[in-house]
């Protein structure tokens, strides 16, 4: 294949996540506004450009008054810091159809390198004649490391809500 721009289907995607809750539980959420900008030839992502952006406003955590409490000053101050954006500036291939990504992850005004696991998984026509291709990605960052530092102390030790994020991206784009 040759490299080619690719369309996000945002309606076959996904951007999930999962902290540690009162030390004893993990609590999942998602975001439902994102986007991406990806040119690549999907059997060979070492020479790729992607970009993601997602709408911090968008968390979902099936709890209102907790999506609310993400939203605000206390964790993504969407106000202030509308979208959550990442730009890939190193692909290293791992092995076959296997990736490492490493990117800038600008959060709430904080930018930091990170990087992602990052899995192809395949390519297809859809029963319209459009090409599409999938892509798996999984990750970990520390959410101090960007300034979402709101805790509580709980009486028996530890704290409410745990440092690390644990982060699963599923991707279908089509060729545009």
């Amino acid at each position: 294949m040759t490299k080619s721009n690719w369309i996000l289907d945002a309606a076959h995607s996904s951007v999930d996540f999962s902290v540690r809750h009162m030390m004893i539980a993990n609590v999942k959420g998602t975001f439902n506004s994102f986007n991406a900008t990806i040119e690549a030839d999907p059997t060979d992502l070492t020479t790729a450009s992607i970009e993601f952006a997602i709408e911090t406003a968008s968390v979902d955590t099936r709890n209102q008054d907790r999506d609310g409490h993400l939203a605000s000053a206390d964790f993504f101050d969407a106000a202030n810091h509308p979208n959550m954006t990442f730009k890939a500036t190193s692909i290293e291939k791992t092995d076959d159809g296997e990736y490492n990504v490493t990117g800038d992850l600008t959060l709430r005004g904080v930018t930091k390198q990170e990087t992602f696991a990052v899995s192809f998984e395949g390519t297809g026509k859809d029963p319209w004649g459009n090409e599409k291709a999938g892509f798996s990605a999984t990750g970990s960052i520390n959410r101090s490391d960007y300034g979402l530092v709101w805790n509580a102390a709980l009486e028996t030790g530890g704290v409410l809500v745990g440092d690390k994020v644990k982060i699963n991206l599923q991707i279908q784009a089509a060729k545009a």
